[in-house]
């Protein structure tokens, strides 16, 4: 077995290394060293964490985040069926276009619920 076959593969190990390790190494030699007590605060969630665990949060913050998921994945699925379009022809168009067409109408029952608005 030739070592010199796994050096492509080295290389790569320690460029990858490099451009992970490098930035937060720099940033922690340049950075502040001082940072307030806003930047050293924990957040998590748009809530104070040091509450009461029993607090009412608005589920609307949850909501918007899962309609943002489902809406994107949206996404996913329209990149692969845009590249085959001339290879699944008009059964491949019309299933895109039912699919669509759901989430056009969730989209639309969502924003009529008023699941959109933030106040």
């Amino acid at each position: 077995m030739n070592l010199e076959q796994y050096l492509p593969v080295l290389l790569f190990i320690l460029v990858g290394l490099a451009v992970g390790v490098a930035p937060q190494v720099i940033g922690f030699f340049l950075g502040p060293q001082k940072p307030d007590a806003a930047k050293n605060s924990p957040y998590e969630c748009g809530f104070e964490a040091f509450e009461d665990a029993r607090i009412k949060f608005d589920v609307r913050y949850y909501l918007v985040a899962i309609l943002f998921i489902l809406f994107d994945l949206e996404i996913a699925f329209l990149f692969p069926w845009a590249v085959s379009l001339k290879e699944i022809g008009l059964v491949g168009f019309s299933a895109m276009m039912i699919f669509l067409a759901i989430l056009v109408v969730g989209f639309a029952y969502e924003w009529k619920k008023g699941a959109l608005d933030w106040e």
